[in-house]
């Protein structure tokens, strides 16, 4: 199950952080891999990065608005929503 943290920052910026746990290492690679040359369609006002730690996909936002934050985030699980069913249905089936 994914963990969100979401906090504000003196600086008045908001940060959102989302672990994602996977069955195996080699999982949470193909997810960062598909998932890393979605960049931010707007330049200013947000930033996404994703870092790898074994079988967790960590995402961390900070972002100047809310609003902008909530389309990120949104649109980041409906692609990582794509990802799963993709690896579900036409990836290799690797040891339990």
């Amino acid at each position: 199950m994914a963990a969100p943290v979401g906090v504000r920052h003196e600086s008045g910026k908001l940060e959102f952080a989302l672990d994602v746990p996977f069955p195996s290492s080699q999982e949470a690679s193909i997810a960062l891999q598909s998932l890393s040359p979605n960049r931010e369609p707007r330049s200013g006002g947000i930033s996404k990065q994703l870092t790898l730690s074994g079988s967790t996909l960590s995402v961390r936002w900070t972002a100047d608005e809310a609003r902008i934050l909530r389309v990120s985030v949104g649109s980041f699980l409906d692609s990582l929503s794509l990802v799963l069913e993709t690896m579900e249905m036409f990836g290799p089936q690797l040891p339990q």
